[in-house]
């Protein structure tokens, strides 16, 4: 059987290999030897050095799609970051952290093995560490440094000390049952020493609470 004459370089094998196609392919493809289809593409890649350029790039993976449902949960641990100081953890107190724990620590899963999306990576690199297993004494103290922040600023723009019982404003009662806590833990002879030295610092008149340097008025709270 005669062989079809090809002016090189032939088009069609240059097509193909263009879309990433391999020369063995196309040589099988074309029914030619595959000397004749790798002979075809020097004489191209002499005219159009960038050809080979593009064959790798189509021979590249197309990344995952990312699913809506991961973005949504990727926007809601940015944003509980936000708001509590802190990351998600599996045992948290509601289903929500607990889902969003359980999510983050898949991502980390795949951070450490190099699989993570390069959507959800890009994104979460604004948390410093949080590929970084949490322990629930990190996340404590952590807690317990954003409480102290907090009730700071409360008092540095003249508000009372915080109630832990008859009030209907959360967050006051957030800070308060933490303060009571610290009371608590003082008279007990359980505070550490240097959370004492903080309170006792940046918090004058912690221990005694209302009433105490000439009993400040209370301004609404976060």
């Amino acid at each position: 059987m005669t062989q079809v004459r090809r002016t090189a370089p032939d088009e069609e094998f240059v097509r193909m290999y263009r879309k990433g196609i391999p020369t063995s392919k196309i040589a099988c493809i074309e029914g030619v030897a595959e000397t004749t289809v790798r002979y075809h593409l020097q004489i191209a890649a002499r005219a159009e050095p960038g050809i080979r350029d593009e064959h790798k790039a189509a021979l590249a993976p197309t990344p995952p799609r990312t699913p809506e449902a991961g973005l949504r949960n990727l926007a809601d641990v940015i944003a509980f970051h936000g708001t509590e100081g802190r990351l998600p953890v599996t045992h948290g107190k509601s289903a929500k952290e607990r889902a969003l724990g359980s999510w983050l620590a898949h991502r980390r899963r795949q951070a450490a093995v190099g699989t993570l999306s390069p959507a959800y990576r890009d994104a979460l690199a604004v948390i410093p560490g949080w590929d970084k297993p949490s322990t629930r004494k990190a996340e404590d103290e952590t807690r317990w440094q954003q409480r102290l922040e907090e009730l700071q600023e409360i008092r540095a723009a003249g508000g009372d000390w915080p109630r832990h019982q008859k009030t209907d404003d959360r967050h006051e009662r957030t800070l308060g049952v933490w303060l009571h806590g610290q009371r608590i833990d003082y008279r007990a002879a359980r505070l550490d020493p240097a959370k004492e030295k903080k309170l006792n610092e940046l918090l004058p008149g912690w221990r005694e609470g209302r009433g105490h340097r000439g009993g400040r008025r209370r301004t609404g709270t976060r």
